[in-house]
C-alpha cells in the first residue's frame, strides 16, 4: 500500500515541477493568437478577449485536476491511518495474550508501525505543500481576475484617463485637419454612414494634410495572425505619440471610403531595415462592406518609387504569376474565412489577413522578421513567402520593418509636392 501511495504522490509533485493540385501564383514550389495586454494604452477592440479567453480554461482545468490528486492523497492517508491503529491494537492484544510466544511478532509488527508512521508524516507534508500550491493558484486567479474586471473597466472609458484624445472631431483626418487641429494624435471620426464615431490616429502635417492611418507595422510587437471577425473590428493599439501598431479594421476602412464625394487616395510607406523609405500611392481607393468581403478596389496606381506591387509580379514560376498575384478587385481573406482565388487557403498558408488572390505580390500584414531576410524553412509548414512582402522594392525572402497605409483625399495628396511628407512619416525624421 505504501509503495502505491508514494508513486501517486511523487507523479503529482513531478507535474508541478516544471495542398491541394493547383499551385500559387507565388509558388516557391512547394503559416499562426499574442497580444499580451500589457500597453497602457487602448486595445481597439479584441485585446481582452484574447488575454482572458487564452490563458483561464488552462488555469482552471489544472486546479480542478489539483483538487482531485488531492482528495485521492487524503483517501490514501486515512487508509494508511487506520492500518497503523489496526497494527498497534493487534500487537498490544498479542504481548496481553502470550507475551513470549509473540515476542518476534510484536517487534516486527512495531517495526512495520514505525515505517507506516514515517509514511504518513512525509504525506502529510507532501499534502500540506500541495495545499499550499492550490491556495496559490486560487490567490493567482483571483488577481487575474481581479486584472480582467480592472482592464475591462478602463477599455470601457475609451482610455479618456490616461490618454489625450484631441478635442476636435470631423468626417475624416483631413475635415479635423480642415477644422483647424495642427497636432497629429488620436480624434474621433464618424463618417457619413457611420453610426458613431471611432478612434482613429490622425497624421498632420506642416502643409495641413490629415492622414487618417489605417495600418501600422514597427516592431512586431502585435501578432497579425488573427481571425476575420478581429480583422472586421480592428486589432492592436491606437497610441497618441505613434509608436504602437495596429490594424485600424475593416468596417472602419469600408466607413472611411465608402461615402467620400472625392476619391480617396491609399498611401502605403515603407522602411526597410537599411533605414530607406519608399511610398506607393494609389487613388479611387475603396474598400468594400462585409457583404462583399471587404474587397479592395482602385482607378490606378498613381505614383510612388516603391513601384506598383498591386498590380502583381512575375516571379519567373509561370507565365500568369503576375494575373495571378495583383490584388486590384480581391476579397479580404483570413484563415477561417477564404475568399481567394486559390484551391487552397492563401491566409492559412501565409498566417494574416489580406486581399489574397493566389496568392500575393504584396503583403503588408504578414508575419514579422527581425532583420529582414528570411528562408523557405523560416516560414514554418508551408514554406511560402509570408513575410511583410512588397515585391516591386525587396524580393519575397525580404520582409520590411515599418509599414504604414493611409487614406487622404486627392484633392490634398499633391500639397507642397508628390513626396512632400514622406520624408517624416511613421514618426521618424531623416537624420
Amino acid at each position: 500500500m505504501a509503495p502505491s501511495l508514494l508513486a501517486a504522490v511523487g507523479g503529482l509533485l513531478f507535474l508541478f515541477s516544471f495542398s491541394s493540385a493547383q499551385t500559387r501564383g507565388d509558388s516557391v514550389a512547394l503559416c499562426n493568437p499574442n497580444d499580451g495586454f500589457v500597453s497602457t494604452y487602448c486595445p481597439t477592440t479584441c485585446g481582452v478577449a484574447d488575454y482572458m479567453l487564452r490563458y483561464m480554461p488552462e488555469v482552471n482545468k489544472d486546479l480542478d485536476d489539483l483538487q482531485r490528486d488531492l482528495d485521492s492523497i487524503a483517501n490514501l492517508t486515512q487508509g494508511a491511518e487506520d492500518t497503523v491503529v489496526y497494527m498497534k491494537d493487534s500487537a498490544t492484544s498479542a504481548q496481553k495474550s502470550s507475551p513470549d510466544s509473540y515476542f518476534k511478532k510484536s517487534s516486527s509488527m512495531l517495526e512495520d508501525v514505525l515505517r507506516f508512521e514515517k509514511t504518513i508524516i512525509t504525506q502529510e507534508q507532501q499534502i500540506f505543500e500541495l495545499q499550499n500550491l492550490i491556495s496559490s493558484n486560487e490567490r493567482r486567479m483571483a488577481d487575474l481576475k481581479q486584472l480582467s474586471i480592472q482592464l475591462q473597466q478602463k477599455c470601457s472609458e475609451t482610455c479618456k484617463e490616461s490618454v489625450e484624445i484631441q478635442p476636435t472631431t470631423g468626417t475624416d483626418c483631413q475635415d479635423v485637419a480642415n477644422k483647424g487641429a495642427t497636432t497629429s494624435g488620436l480624434y474621433y471620426v464618424k463618417p457619413a454612414k457611420a453610426t458613431e464615431q471611432f478612434l482613429v490616429y490622425c497624421e498632420i502635417d506642416s502643409f495641413g494634410r490629415g492622414f487618417t492611418v489605417i495600418q501600422r507595422r514597427r516592431d512586431g510587437s502585435v501578432d497579425f495572425h488573427k481571425d476575420w471577425v478581429q480583422y472586421k473590428q480592428g486589432f492592436g493599439y491606437l497610441s497618441p505619440d505613434d509608436t504602437t501598431e495596429f490594424w485600424l479594421g475593416n468596417e472602419k476602412m469600408h466607413l472611411l471610403t465608402a461615402s467620400t464625394t472625392i476619391p480617396t487616395v491609399l498611401r502605403i510607406e515603407l522602411v526597410d531595415w537599411e533605414g530607406t523609405k519608399k511610398y506607393a500611392d494609389y487613388t479611387m481607393f475603396r474598400v468594400g462592406s462585409e457583404a462583399d468581403m471587404y474587397r479592395l478596389t482602385y482607378g490606378y496606381y498613381f505614383g510612388g518609387d516603391a513601384g506598383d506591387a498591386f498590380d502583381g509580379f512575375d516571379f519567373g514560376d509561370d507565365p500568369s504569376d503576375k494575373f495571378y498575384t495583383l490584388h486590384n478587385g480581391m476579397q479580404f481573406s483570413t484563415f477561417d474565412k477564404d475568399n481567394d482565388k486559390y484551391d487552397g487557403n492563401c491566409a492559412l498558408q501565409d498566417g494574416s489577413g489580406w486581399w489574397m488572390n493566389r496568392c500575393h505580390a504584396a503583403h503588408l500584414n504578414g508575419k514579422y522578421y527581425q532583420g529582414g531576410r528570411y528562408t523557405e524553412k523560416d516560414a514554418g509548414e508551408f514554406g511560402y513567402d509570408n513575410g511583410i512582402i512588397w515585391v516591386t522594392w525587396h524580393n519575397r525572402w525580404y520582409s520590411l520593418k515599418e509599414t504604414t497605409m493611409k487614406l487622404i483625399p486627392l484633392s490634398r495628396i499633391t500639397a507642397g509636392g508628390q513626396q512632400a511628407g514622406v520624408k517624416q512619416f511613421g514618426g521618424l525624421g531623416d537624420s
